[in-house]
């Protein structure tokens, strides 16, 4: 997504990241996929006078962010999304553009999620290395711990975040807008992101970063994979998340999920992102099976059927090819 990865000063990082090439470009990208959608539609239609108003609205410090319209989707789990207008979220992802490379060179190779080649497959295949590696291919016993931070996006800290972002970038008019950004939401409590913005996911990288720092090189884990906000770690000690936790709670205002620490035998298979990893295979999380033969409509089949390409799935395939042949020619 993004095109550049330095090289330029504050000034002309702020006129790269305003300029109307740059915001064609993210709309070209933010479109994708969207064109069906009627404010998107409408925005098109005046599309270069909506983008050149933008970039004098920048250039001149006189934007303002609009206010969010908020609602809930299922995915499976409930969640509460809050959605900028257009105008906004074409600059989201302008700035996500310009900023994203330069935040990049400072990350851990194993953190994961809204990273270019970083996806969840990715995640899980370098989780199933780390496993094989410290079990010795499975001839000795090893732990994991898989912790999730509790309510990552709504306890976000402003202040921390922009803090954060204040030691990597100097420009004042780069300072500005991404301050803009992040008191777009919840302004009056200085805690917590919207789900549904693109720099949010790059401000979550940024914000847990310190996390993977933390654990890489002061814990000296070697075998750690952090999803978004989930995180295993292999070959684990109660000491290390007792750290973890003090370090969270104290630098980031972040708490660890109580109820969902879960300590388990590789052998036992490890559930991670919507798939279980076992020493000579991995499978798809029952919930997972459930939901996909429930739901196997058009809409949804072809979805399922790339799940399974990554893992031993060839019976399941075989299954919802079954299931969908019977909903799509009921008659046959």
């Amino acid at each position: 997504m993004a095109a550049w990865g330095g090289g330029l000063n504050g000034h002309d990082l702020f006129s790269l990241i305003i300029s109307p090439h740059n915001l064609f470009l993210a709309w070209k990208e933010f479109k994708r996929g969207k064109m069906k959608k009627i404010d998107i539609q409408q925005f098109a239609l005046r599309l270069e006078d909506n983008l050149f108003q933008l970039h004098e609205e920048l250039k001149s410090k006189t934007y303002h962010h609009s206010p969010y319209t908020s609602f809930y989707i299922s995915d499976p789990k409930l969640r509460h999304i809050h959605k900028a207008c257009v105008r906004d979220r074409v600059l989201h992802h302008a700035i996500f553009r310009i900023l994203s490379p330069i935040f990049e060179k400072s990350f851990i190779y194993d953190s994961y999620s809204c990273r270019l080649e970083k996806g969840a497959h990715r995640a899980i295949n370098r989780l199933k290395v780390f496993l094989d590696r410290a079990s010795c291919n499975n001839s000795k016993n090893v732990y994991i711990v898989k912790c999730d931070i509790k309510k990552f996006f709504d306890s976000i800290d402003h202040s921390i975040l922009f803090g954060v972002i204040q030691k990597k970038i100097s420009d004042q008019n780069v300072l500005w807008l991404t301050k803009t950004l992040i008191d777009s939401f919840n302004s009056e409590t200085g805690v917590g992101l919207p789900i549904g913005n693109v720099t949010s996911q790059l401000f979550a990288n940024i914000y847990l970063n310190g996390l993977d720092q933390f654990v890489k090189h002061i814990l000296k884990i070697r075998f750690y994979v952090r999803y978004c906000d989930d995180f295993i770690i292999v070959r684990y000690s109660d000491d290390v998340i007792r750290e973890i936790e003090y370090f969270l709670h104290n630098y980031l205002k972040l708490k660890i999920h109580q109820d969902k620490i879960l300590v388990r035998k590789y052998r036992q298979g490890i559930d991670f992102l919507g798939y279980v990893v076992l020493p000579y295979h991995k499978t798809l999380r029952t919930k997972t099976k459930k939901r996909m033969f429930r739901k196997a409509d058009s809409k949804s089949y072809q979805s399922y059927k790339g799940l399974l390409k990554h893992c031993n799935g060839h019976i399941l395939e075989r299954l919802l090819e079954t299931r969908a042949t019977d909903i799509f020619n009921p008659h046959v």
